[in-house]
């Protein structure tokens, strides 16, 4: 008898502790977090985050996004004037251009993304950030889809978490996809919100994704809900694949407006990026 209760003691000691380490995901080619399947009653764990402790980017999990010809990239660069480092924050600037003639665009921002380092399916992103306003800003923190699953844009989905514009006191959270930019179904369910918030203080913008739904959360309060549909066309429901991060200071744009130069050099400032699933 004695040896049984010690067995016994022993046995569900260690199966305490294998439910414990059990890990909340599997990885695939090195860098794609899945989620294991029935985790929606369990704990968050973090499986992925950068503090930016760091005297420089961490090329490991980050490249600097480069630049092309959309409006959110047009002015995007890797002129290290557009990033620093200091006090365990990184801050993105968008900047009056000091060399014209060996790049004509009057402005440079910096931005980063995590494609092809890291990428995650199902889960908890957090994102704390300091957004300083000037006409012509629009910072943003966004997802895209890491493979290609159903098509070229806008088939695969877009995220995003922050948007904001100029001197708002209100960010955006909005989805993209074929079933809203092409097949107009922008309110079938409605496609995006707002929030109001402070912009002169660090906020910690978020999502909660799940296989039916996508929370938007603002200071760990959600803000916005996306749920996917039965019964309308299969694009409204592209957020079954891996997504990547982008984080980028962007000015100028349709949207946003022009930019005033004199309120140039702006910053979106980084403190961390946590990813739990």
């Amino acid at each position: 008898m004695k040896f049984r209760s010690v067995f016994t003691v022993y046995f569900f000691t260690a199966l305490a502790f294998f439910a414990c380490t059990e890990k909340p995901s599997k990885i695939i080619d090195s860098y794609i977090y899945l989620q294991n399947d029935g985790r929606s009653k369990d704990q968050w764990k973090l499986v992925w985050s950068d503090e930016f402790n760091g005297p420089s980017l961490d090329t490991t999990k980050w490249t600097k996004i480069p630049k092309c010809e959309a409006a959110w990239c047009k002015h995007l660069s890797d002129d290290p004037r557009c990033f620093e480092f200091s006090d365990g924050k990184l801050h993105l600037l968008g900047i009056n251009n000091p060399d014209t003639l060996s790049d004509p665009r009057p402005y440079l921002t910096g931005g980063i993304w995590s494609k092809g380092k890291f990428a995650y399916q199902y889960g908890k992103v957090e994102i704390r950030a300091k957004l300083e306003s000037a006409q012509g800003a629009w910072p943003a923190i966004w997802m895209l889809a890491e493979q290609n699953k159903y098509g070229e844009y806008p088939k695969n989905g877009e995220i995003d978490i922050m948007e904001h514009l100029n001197f708002d006191s209100l960010i955006y959270q909005t989805t993209h996809s074929h079933y809203t930019l092409n097949l107009k179904q922008t309110k079938k369910p409605p496609h995006g919100g707002t929030a109001a918030f402070d912009p002169g203080v660090f906020n910690t913008f978020g999502l909660e994704w799940y296989p039916d739904k996508l929370v938007f959360t603002l200071n760990g309060k959600p803000s916005f809900s996306y749920p996917a549909l039965k019964g309308v066309d299969s694009s409204q429901w592209p957020y079954d694949q891996p997504f990547y991060l982008l984080i980028d200071q962007q000015l100028k744009g349709s949207w946003v407006g022009d930019v005033n130069p004199e309120h140039l050099p702006v910053r979106m400032i980084i403190d961390w990026v946590r990813v739990y699933q």
